[in-house]
């Protein structure tokens, strides 16, 4: 229960919805237990009838008993009402007139049920809002080391079923646990009041449910919380296998998949049936506790009304028994309210590793609002990746001035999208600052860093949108002339204008429906059209042939005239005039300067050239 302390805030939030659902739940009941009291009333004055019908009690020995003690106040003045016009009416009358008012509460009692349900119920649905929008909002936020040591199943999971599992916690299960406490507290009141003998026998069998739902609950939170995580697994197995149907296909292993999400399926299959075999004999336990609650009435009331008639009376008997029915469903629902917070407590729990966990990359107190002008200065920075301790970068240093364009080239895992990674701030370095505006980017606000720079990932990313939705991404307000001059910097706009739908041609997850260069080229587009003072591409021209790639590079040297450009690349350009070209190996510098001048040292960049060169020269 400690886990579902953090949903606490949301009760407070919508207190009033609250305290208003408790108010109807008080009065329906109230209503609810007046029936049985009326009840009991009209089985005592039919049993009176029939005596004196039979002769057991004279006419003018027939009590007509006034307002009783025992009864509420409302009951009263109901039963002062009947017998002072009983005079004037039969027996049928009355019985007649006692029916309605049985009906008429009952009416009352669903109409309160109703606007119970409506305050409650809605109220969850509302927290259930609020929750899912606290986790999307709280896994933005999560830096992106988080997100390479976590499944985007289980992430998925955990805001699909665990946040559902709440709900259950947050609506259903408060709704019936207040209307059990508050329909148990009026039913033992009265129960007490009419007697308190009768009263202590029907309630023996009640300790031994309490243990009975004590030892239960305890497993069903174990298994719970286990059958959670299976379901989580079994939603990341899904979720992977969907993601890369083409890599499943082409390797032909439907099968071997298959089979592994049976195993997984089959796992979750065996617990949660497990969970239902203990609820399935959980419930009927209850049930029989209760049913035996409805024997001790009637045996132990019957057997004090042979021995003594004036002590309890049949409708006496009577309204006991209406009193345990009336107890059957919320008593019978005690588990059903108790294996739905004891699963939604798993659930929080899982919800809570998430929700506490706090982004290592984050503002300082009162950040550097400033605008950026393009200078960078990155001074004695090493960074070592936290998920797999591989050192990226060491003793790094590289002074960009306003308006330079630098190329960054080096093997595979020599470092240079982690310049990218650092300069955006989705890893802080390990040791040494980098600087823009002589100011470090730490000192910064992180929304306002982010949005000042544009940044072409290694790794195209499309959303399920329009290609023109694709483009203008990053801004708030766009026209269609500016997406149509990002797509032509990007070469890309011929392509777009022979698809049917133009620019509304939808390119599906993750951009499927376009080639690899296609959409190479609509992730650089993206990039253009926030035109800011400092880009970042980072080996984004990997899968444009060379004609294309020529074109683009012609097209980024007009655009990048007066913009700050670092262009990681795996390739030599040789017609793009950089400023200054670095060259990394094993995250240092090995080499910097011009094309020119590396060429003339014939060192590890000329060699890099050379072979490209002949590699260019074979291809054609």
């Amino acid at each position: 229960m400690k886990h579902l302390r953090a949903v606490n805030k949301y009760f407070r939030k919508y207190k009033w919805r609250l305290l208003l659902g408790i108010f109807f739940v008080t009065v329906s009941n109230y209503f609810g237990i007046l029936a049985p009291q009326v009840t009991g009333y009209v089985v005592d004055k039919v049993q009176e009838k029939m005596q004196q019908l039979s002769g057991e009690m004279p006419a003018a020995e027939t009590t007509v008993k006034g307002t009783r003690a025992e009864y509420d106040p409302l009951v009263n003045v109901f039963i002062s009402e009947l017998e002072s016009r009983i005079q004037n009416h039969d027996f049928t009358w009355l019985v007649m007139v006692c029916g309605i008012t049985l009906l008429a509460l009952a009416l009352l009692r669903g109409l309160f049920m109703f606007f119970m349900r409506q305050s409650l119920i809605v109220m969850s649905r509302f927290i259930e809002y609020d929750q899912k929008n606290e986790i999307y909002e709280h896994y933005q936020k999560l830096d992106t080391d988080f997100y390479k040591t976590h499944s985007t199943g289980d992430l998925m999971s955990r805001m699909a079923e665990d946040v559902s599992r709440v709900r259950m916690y947050t609506g259903p299960a408060l709704m019936y646990f207040t209307n059990l406490v508050i329909l148990i507290g009026f039913s033992l009141f009265y129960m007490f009041k009419k007697n308190w003998e009768l009263t202590i026998y029907v309630l023996l069998p009640l300790p031994i449910l309490a243990i009975t739902i004590y030892i239960v609950n305890t497993i069903i939170h174990r298994r719970s919380e286990h059958i959670q995580s299976q379901l989580s697994n079994l939603t990341t197995n899904a979720q992977e296998s969907y993601s890369g149907i083409r890599v499943i296909k082409s390797f032909v292993q439907e099968k071997n998949m298959e089979h592994f999400f049976e195993q997984n399926s089959e796992a979750y299959k065996k617990s949660a049936v497990n969970l239902a075999k203990l609820e399935a004999i959980y419930f009927p336990a209850i049930a029989l506790l209760i049913g035996l609650s409805t024997l001790l009435t009637i045996f132990i009331g019957g057997m004090y009304h042979i021995s003594n008639p004036g002590s309890i009376t049949i409708g006496t008997i009577t309204e006991f028994v209406v009193y345990i029915n009336m107890l059957t469903f919320p008593v019978s629902s005690i588990g059903w309210v108790a294996s739905m917070v004891q699963r939604a407590s798993a659930s929080q729990k899982r919800l809570n590793e998430f929700l506490d966990t706090q982004p290592t990359i984050r503002n300082i107190p009162n950040p550097v609002h400033t605008d950026l002008d393009g200078v960078i200065e990155f001074r004695r920075v090493d960074f070592t990746y936290p998920h797999s301790g591989i050192e990226a970068l060491k003793d790094f240093s590289l002074k960009l001035p306003k308006g330079s364009k630098i190329a960054v080239i080096g093997k595979t895992g020599s470092g240079k999208s982690t310049i990218a990674q650092l300069l955006l701030r989705m890893y802080d370095p390990g040791s040494g600052s980098i600087l823009i505006n002589g100011t470090d980017i730490r000192e910064m606000d992180m929304r306002e860093l982010r949005k000042q720079i544009s940044y072409v990932p290694q790794d195209v990313f499309l959303f399920s949108d329009t290609i023109r939705g694709n483009i203008a991404f990053g801004l708030d307000e766009v026209t269609e002339t500016m997406v149509e001059t990002a797509a032509r910097q990007a070469s890309v706009a011929s392509e777009i204008a022979r698809f049917p739908a133009g620019y509304d041609t939808a390119v599906g997850e993750r951009g499927v429906t376009l080639s690899g260069g296609q959409k190479q080229r609509v992730s650089i587009a993206r990039a253009l059209i926030k035109d800011p003072s400092i880009v970042i591409f980072d080996d984004c021209l990997s899968a444009v042939d060379t004609r294309t790639e020529k074109e683009i590079i012609g097209n980024l040297y007009q655009y990048l005239k007066d913009k700050t450009a670092i262009i990681i690349t795996h390739r030599i350009f040789s017609l793009f005039s950089f400023d200054a070209i670095v060259v990394l190996e094993g995250g240092k510098i090995v080499e910097k300067g011009t094309h020119e001048t590396l060429l003339l040292r014939n060192g590890y960049y000329a060699e890099m050239y050379r072979k490209q060169q002949e590699q260019e020269e074979n291809e054609d």
